[in-house]
């Protein structure tokens, strides 16, 4: 028997917030990365506060389908991926992951892009060379710093998600007006309408966050001694399953409370200004200065800048977990260079691919809409064999999903289904 499994060692009762908090809060924060930024702009800007009930709404979902996620990389030791390769035939996981490599490239290079074009707005200069810096400097970050470094650099980043909070409070918000469409939401069922929501939620719930969250929780039991993955040392599990829990929900709260933020500021004053048309996170930035001020601008702008930061190492590594899982390959952030060449060498290609859509003349505002069509598309499969997954005892164990969360999870997954369709239905 593996000797940590053998005595395990189980930490403090009672442990501090910041020590729970991990995954699940950096997970939650990069959904908030430039292209979210940009949906939910859109969405506030046309709808005013009429969407914010979407928020509210797909809280929960989020909450069950992450969990999930950090549940089966905490019980199995294997990511999304991993288990994918184990107990469904190779052709399925080589499809999805694929399509996943695609939409998350994509995702890359509308982020990469939407951060240098926030720098330019702030400092002037050019913006294909902030892009290229962006670039390479996530990438030598994420290949060349320690693990826990790196993750406490990436806890720390989720702070600028404090910039749209920020701006929230200098704009005049009718918080009632606010309070009141979050509860009573009048939903229309015109063809912009339908698109808005389900745009929201491909954007709130995408399958890059599924493989990180997972393989950031295999992570955790590499990186700490006492570690085991639960099927082989189920003492562990109280504790753990319980950190989890917390980790996800807060940092799916803090996703989905910035996310509102967001269309409640956008609707607060391009909205009520008449500003509806809003295609790009630093084109709400720029439309921001003339309403609501130049210190509304400013936070704005700089917090695009953070979040891709914290966005980009996410899609780059959730893109190599998955590959690197479905191919075989040694695989983690916890790993030297040259113990995971062709781990880190995925990181590296995603993100400079990233940075070249940047120089070609493909529409970034095209090449983000089939981002989340294929985003909208994988999820549904992947949420569906984790589903499946997570009732099987041969992956699971005794770990096998509460009925609760199990009921949950599903009617997430109905959800992402229904959105799907009603993504092509209204297309």
């Amino acid at each position: 028997m593996d000797a940590k499994a053998a005595n395990p060692v189980v930490g403090p009762s009672k442990p501090r917030l910041l020590s729970i908090l991990g995954p699940g809060l950096i997970t939650g924060a990069s959904d908030d990365d430039p292209s979210g930024i940009a949906t939910y702009s859109q969405v506030g800007a046309q709808f005013g506060y009429g969407m914010g009930w979407v928020m509210l709404f797909s809280w929960p979902l989020m909450c069950a389908i992450q969990e999930i996620s950090a549940r089966i990389g905490r019980v199995t030791g294997r990511g999304i991926a991993g288990n994918l390769r184990k107990h469904y035939p190779a052709s399925v996981g080589i499809s999805i992951v694929s399509l996943l490599m695609v939409a998350n490239i994509i995702n890359i290079g509308a982020d990469l892009g939407a951060m240098g074009a926030a720098l330019k707005l702030i400092i002037g200069g050019p913006q294909l060379l902030y892009v290229a810096a962006f670039g390479i400097v996530t990438v030598l970050l994420e290949i060349f710093s320690r693990y826990s470094r790196y993750v406490s650099v990436l806890k720390w980043l989720t702070l600028s998600l404090l910039a749209y909070v920020a701006v929230a409070f200098v704009a005049k918000v009718p918080w009632a007006t606010v309070g009141y469409n979050l509860i009573v939401p009048h939903i229309s069922f015109n063809g912009q309408y339908i698109t808005s929501v389900v745009a929201i939620l491909g954007t709130t719930i995408s399958p890059y966050l599924f493989f990180w969250q997972a393989g950031q929780e295999v992570e955790e039991v590499k990186e700490r001694k006492e570690a085991s993955p639960l099927k082989v040392a189920p003492k562990q599990a109280p504790e753990e399953l319980t950190r989890i829990r917390i980790d996800t929900y807060f940092g799916m709260a803090i996703s989905n409370a910035v996310a509102l933020f967001i269309i409640v500021t956008t609707a607060a004053t391009l909205n009520a200004n008449g500003v509806t048309d809003i295609q790009t996170s630093s084109q709400a930035a720029e439309a921001l200065r003339p309403i609501a001020g130049q210190f509304a601008f400013f936070v704005f702008a700089l917090g695009i800048i953070g979040t891709g930061l914290l966005a980009l190492p996410v899609l780059a590594g959730s893109s190599a977990y998955a590959l690197g899982e479905t191919l075989g390959w040694n695989v983690g952030l916890a790993k030297k260079p040259h113990r995971a060449k062709a781990f880190y060498t995925t990181i590296a290609l995603a993100t400079m691919v990233g940075v070249a859509l940047n120089f070609t003349p493909i529409d970034p505002i095209k090449a983000l809409f089939w981002s989340a069509v294929i985003n909208g598309v994988v999820a549904v499969p992947v949420m569906g064999m984790m589903m499946h997954l997570s009732g099987k005892r041969a992956a699971m164990g005794d770990f096998q999903l509460p009925t609760g969360l199990r009921i949950v999870g599903w009617l997430a997954t109905s959800v992402m289904a229904v959105a799907a369709v009603g993504l092509f239905a209204t297309w």
